[in-house]
């Protein structure tokens, strides 16, 4: 039996670390994940590509055939693929982890949801102590198309919206990766009155105005310096500018005509740049994907 699995990368408009509300929004850095599956009497195992091998993969296969395959057993080979950079808050472990998750359904002839996926997705993400809170909004936006909002600690998306389809994202990438999440809980506990006014936003609609928010607490939370790039960007044109997840990617959405603008309010030398869009209609139905 065999299955694929794809994700995409995304970035943060409210890091659910200061309230337990977060929002996030796919973007097109694919991921996929292959599975193939040979049911046996005994002796089970997973075999993991090496280049793909982590604790996260392992994880995650093993909770998606506990879920959807109980009392059976099988060997199992895994490779994936990943075209995000990771640890730098574009949310590669969520695409990774949903990718694997969707794999392992697919290879079973399962129908899973996406909300389904997300929570597996989240779950093993806590458990394996790389998110403090799941990441439920990041894991959601991995695998559908528009801007969530969700209440991470229960699992629970709170709304969903379209964006504009002429936005561009641009993203700026330093070089050093950010610290698991779990490192940074209790400075953002000290700053839950502060993130609110970012889960406000978020919650009515206005995910720009919740970016803003959020990024200034972020980089309080992260140390981050980035104010005086964020106005050059915004004097660029950008609509809004944040830090993605912890970082320590800025991340910048943009209309299509100011591009060039807001890249040349990025320093020079100092990270790596990429131009791309937000994941813009659904991923191609497993069933139909093999």
């Amino acid at each position: 039996m065999r299955g694929l699995g794809r994700a995409t990368g995304a970035i943060t408009f409210v890091n659910a670390l200061a309230t337990g509300i977060g929002s996030a929004a796919g973007i097109a850095l694919p991921a996929e994940a292959l599975v193939e599956l040979t049911a046996v009497r005994s002796d089970p195992s997973i075999a993991i590509d090496p280049a793909s091998d982590s604790h996260l993969v392992r994880a995650t296969t093993e909770a998606a055939l506990r879920l959807w395959a109980p009392g059976r057993t099988f060997r199992a080979r895994v490779t994936v693929t990943s075209e995000i950079p990771p640890a730098r808050g574009l949310k590669s472990s969520s695409a990774v982890s949903g990718a694997v998750a969707r794999a392992v359904a697919s290879a079973l002839g399962v129908y899973v949801t996406s909300d389904e996926v997300a929570r597996l997705s989240a779950d093993v993400s806590q458990s394996i102590g790389l998110s403090a809170t799941g990441a439920f909004d990041d894991a959601l936006a991995a695998l559908e198309p528009g801007v969530h909002v969700t209440d991470n600690p229960a699992r629970r998306r709170l709304r969903t919206d379209s964006l504009d389809p002429t936005w561009q994202v641009v993203l700026w990438i330093p070089r050093q990766p950010h610290l698991p999440s779990p490192t940074y809980r209790e400075a953002f506990d000290r700053l839950r009155a502060e993130g609110a006014s970012a889960e406000t936003a978020a919650r009515r609609g206005d995910p720009l105005a919740a970016m803003e928010s959020n990024t200034r607490v972020v980089e309080e939370a992260v140390g981050y310096a980035y104010g005086g790039i964020r106005t050059e960007l915004a004097r660029g044109g950008a609509l809004a500018s944040g830090v993605s997840g912890l970082g320590p990617t800025l991340a910048s959405v943009v209309t299509v005509d100011r591009v060039s603008a807001v890249l040349r309010g990025l320093p020079p030398g100092e990270g790596e740049v990429l131009v791309t869009r937000f994941a813009a209609r659904p991923l191609t139905p497993l069933s139909e994907a093999l």
